[in-house]
């Protein structure tokens, strides 16, 4: 959740949610922005975008991403309606598919990843406050939620449990060949995408620099801004505790 907050937080107003020709033999949809549970702070929500998908009757449906992660419930909820959606569904992965978002790609029928794509995989985090039983509570349930995680990347991927639990506890982020020979994705793209957005993903320990934008800024209004977003989000934690 920290993670989750930070990236919000630096990347404000960057992201893109919209549905192509829903009615058309073939639908595109852009997940270009974070997962989150509620939209109220921006990115993506599992409610807008499983209604979106829902309302899309295409045989055919393109789901580009750039995505750089976020809540792995609402992740879950994604790929859950794209593994029931009777369309055949295409993940492209024209940026990245950082955490939550590899799920949702691994969702899709087939994912195709651009040649300077990039895939990522971490163990679940979260915040917590209270006492020693509190915090032993949310201990158990960030190992449940892990070993979610990894029975559905081995499953989906076809690499041993051990594999996958050594990729999530060093933060492994996988080039498009890299990701297409640990079963992340299908083939490289023949074209690169015309959309792409850069992320500001200093968030995260290892994120690659050439999937992020520069988190040096000499506008004092854009600190501003980024600091009063993250004031806000620890208001809603405390109010939420």
């Amino acid at each position: 959740m920290k993670i989750l907050n930070r990236i919000l937080a630096d990347n404000r107003g960057k992201g893109l949610f919209r549905v192509e020709n829903a009615a058309a033999d073939e639908a595109t949809i852009y997940l270009y922005d974070a997962i989150v549970s509620d939209d109220y702070f921006g990115g993506v929500s599992a409610t807008s975008f499983v209604k979106a998908l829902a309302e899309t009757t295409a045989k055919t449906i393109h789901l580009r991403i750039n995505c750089p992660g976020g809540d792995v419930f609402a992740g879950q909820a994604m790929a859950q309606a794209l593994r029931e959606k009777p369309a055949k569904c295409i993940a492209h992965i024209d940026g990245c598919a950082a955490s939550a978002a590899s799920w949702v790609a691994l969702a899709c029928d087939e994912s195709v990843i651009s040649e300077g794509g990039m895939v990522m995989i971490h163990q679940a985090q979260t915040l917590a406050a209270g006492n020693a039983e509190d915090l032993r509570a949310s201990a158990d349930l960030l190992e449940k939620v892990d070993n979610i995680l990894v029975d559905s990347y081995a499953k989906a991927t076809g690499q041993s449990r051990e594999q996958i639990v050594e990729w999530m506890q060093a933060e492994t982020w996988f080039s498009a060949q890299e990701a297409v020979d640990a079963g992340f994705a299908d083939k490289i793209a023949e074209s690169a995408p015309k959309n792409l957005k850069a992320w500001n993903l200093s968030a995260y320990a290892n994120a690659p620099q050439e999937l992020s934008e520069s988190v040096e800024s000499s506008d004092p209004m854009s600190c501003a801004n980024t600091e009063h977003m993250l004031r806000r989000l620890r208001l809603a934690e405390k109010q939420s505790d």
